[in-house]
């Protein structure tokens, strides 16, 4: 009965959890002054209600604040999305990798190897003058940055 009252006056069911060991509590608390055992139900009823009201009051009055448990969940929330994002990146540029001429491929991948070759070692490695590494460079990542933004609004469509 005193679960019922409290599910009635609308408390969750840890609210109404709570409430109940309340409305226990204060029975064992008032024992030795109850003269009339045949109203203890009404007692409880009102008992509960009362407690009730007052949990749902203080709810009311409460303004929720982040915990450090929520902080946790959207943290963790934050760092899927971002791990997702990643991926997803990382799969266009890929594609947009795979789609650039096999010349501007073999140039990237010689400038962002680790350790960073020098322009003579790539002039080399290439064939191609020291001076239109550079402007090559550039071009070849504009062709990148274009295929990207194509797959991109691929996907997106």
């Amino acid at each position: 009965m005193v679960w019922a009252v409290c599910r009635s006056c609308g408390l969750s069911p840890t609210d109404a959890a709570e409430v109940s060991q309340t409305t226990w509590l204060r029975l064992v608390e008032r024992l030795g002054s109850i003269q009339d055992p045949e109203r203890l139900g009404s007692w409880l009823a009102v008992t509960a209600r009362r407690e009730s009201w007052r949990v749902s009051r203080r709810a009311a009055r409460t303004i929720p604040t982040d915990t450090e448990a929520t902080l946790t969940e959207r943290e963790a929330d934050e760092e899927i999305d971002q791990d997702i994002l990643a991926e997803e990146r990382h799969d266009v540029l890929k594609r947009a990798f795979e789609a650039l001429h096999p010349r501007c491929q073999r140039l990237l991948r010689l400038l962002t190897a680790d350790p960073a070759p020098s322009y003579v070692e790539v002039a080399a490695a290439l064939e191609m003058p020291i001076g239109s590494i550079g402007p090559t460079r550039a071009r070849c990542l504009d062709c990148l940055r274009k295929r990207g933004l194509e797959l991109v609004e691929l996907v997106a469509s």
